[in-house]
């Protein structure tokens, strides 16, 4: 609460006052109440001036009452709807709670509760404005098979536990955050997952707002977005921002379900990782040989292989040797670079060249010219021939 005081100065100069923030323990009156419009809500009211009051209201529980007027059926949950005969009716009914709704309720109730402000203070001017200091959207996804439902969210919840860092945030709010000493973007960033007896809620924090999922009644993914601050997201405070809000929520829930959705579908299958993980033979009988996949080296080259993808102009082997390089952290020499992603060849027979001819590399050894040329043709060491026989000429293109 903000107190204020008068400084001691000499009477016959100006006063001076200061104002400060401070912690009292102050009254509060806590009004339950049940409206037929919005279901159960309660307001509070501070005995201390300015006399703030704080009014919560539910927007599912005054969603139901509107559906329970028109005679629409439907099945509850604690703060939510788990089916409804049409879905689309459901949602233009929840759609209607508008900030004139809910301005609506608490000018009734200002009538009828006792205030320390009155009808002449009001046409004085003084009076009440809503402001939003709290609020939440939800997004409720009914599983058709409840006895799966806690696998899959353990599961989720295990595979996500990284929704808090800056980087996963910064997709999630649509919001730029800027890391390092300077211009750092201030605010908490984490992941925490809350335990309650069996039940678990992960939630994830940008400044004043947080995002969190959790099993609802063991048969519902419940995610909501509850922003404690508008202006953090760069909303304003009064109540006629909701819909600007409502539409931000919403928009990040969405965005948190994408980003689970593919860090679901970025495992590989035990099919395709065993083809890598193992030498196989094609149906030419090409031998392919096998690759640690965790090793650092095959992580670079697949990732290197990755941004070369859409290369016109194709890659060398000091292109691919900078790659390697850079993401692993580790030098990659020459040979390394042409024999990691070369398939082993086939045995043949082997036939001492003659002596005119000049030695050829071993056929078993590959190199990166072979396998990603910036030639017209593929090069390719030809079968020895018998001695005496003459050398056909061959073209590489440059490495």
């Amino acid at each position: 609460m903000l107190i204020a005081r008068q400084r001691r100065t000499d009477p016959g100069k100006c006063p001076q006052f200061s104002s400060g923030k401070k912690d009292r323990r102050v009254t509060v009156c806590c009004f339950c109440l049940w409206d037929a419009g919005s279901g159960p809500a309660f307001i509070k009211i501070c005995t201390c001036c300015m006399w703030p009051v704080k009014v919560w209201v539910n927007g599912h529980e005054w969603a139901k009452q509107q559906a329970r007027k028109i005679g629409f059926a439907f099945t509850e949950l604690p703060s939510g709807f788990a089916s409804a005969e049409d879905p689309a009716t459901l949602q233009r009914i929840c759609d209607a709670l508008q900030p004139a709704t809910i301005n609506v309720f608490f000018q009734r109730w200002l009538a009828r509760l006792p205030l320390p402000l009155g009808p002449a203070d009001q046409r004085a001017g003084y009076w009440r404005g809503l402001s939003m200091a709290q609020a939440g959207v939800s997004r409720t996804i009914v599983f058709t098979r409840p006895r799966h439902a806690r696998a899959f969210f353990e599961a989720l919840v295990t595979g996500n536990l990284d929704l808090g860092r800056p980087g996963t945030i910064e997709i999630i709010f649509g919001r730029r955050i800027i890391n390092g000493k300077q211009r750092a973007t201030r605010g908490t960033f984490k992941t925490k997952v809350i335990t309650r007896g069996t039940d678990i809620t992960i939630n994830a924090f940008c400044r004043h707002s947080r995002i969190k999922q959790y099993l609802k009644d063991g048969r519902a993914l419940r995610t909501e977005t509850v922003i404690n601050s508008p202006t953090g997201l760069r909303i304003g405070r009064r109540l006629h921002n909701l819909s600007e809000l409502q539409d931000t929520a919403r928009a990040i829930s969405t965005r948190l379900l994408h980003t689970e959705r593919a860090s679901q579908s970025c495992v590989l299958a035990n099919p395709v990782s065993g083809r890598i993980a193992h030498p196989t033979a094609g149906a030419a009988g090409r031998r392919a040989t096998a690759m640690r996949f965790g090793d650092s080296r095959v992580q670079a080259l697949a990732g290197a292989l990755c941004q070369t993808t859409g290369t016109v102009t194709g890659i060398t082997n000091r292109s691919l040797r900078a790659l390697m390089t850079g993401l692993p952290g580790t030098p990659c020499t020459m040979g390394q670079a042409s024999c990691d992603p070369g398939p082993a060849r086939p045995q043949r027979a082997h036939h001492p060249p003659p002596a005119h001819q000049h030695l050829r590399p071993h056929p078993r050894r590959a190199r990166i010219r072979d396998l990603l040329h910036q030639g017209s043709t593929t090069a390719s060491w030809p079968p020895c021939s018998p001695p005496g026989s003459p050398r056909p000429r061959q073209s590489y293109a440059p490495p």
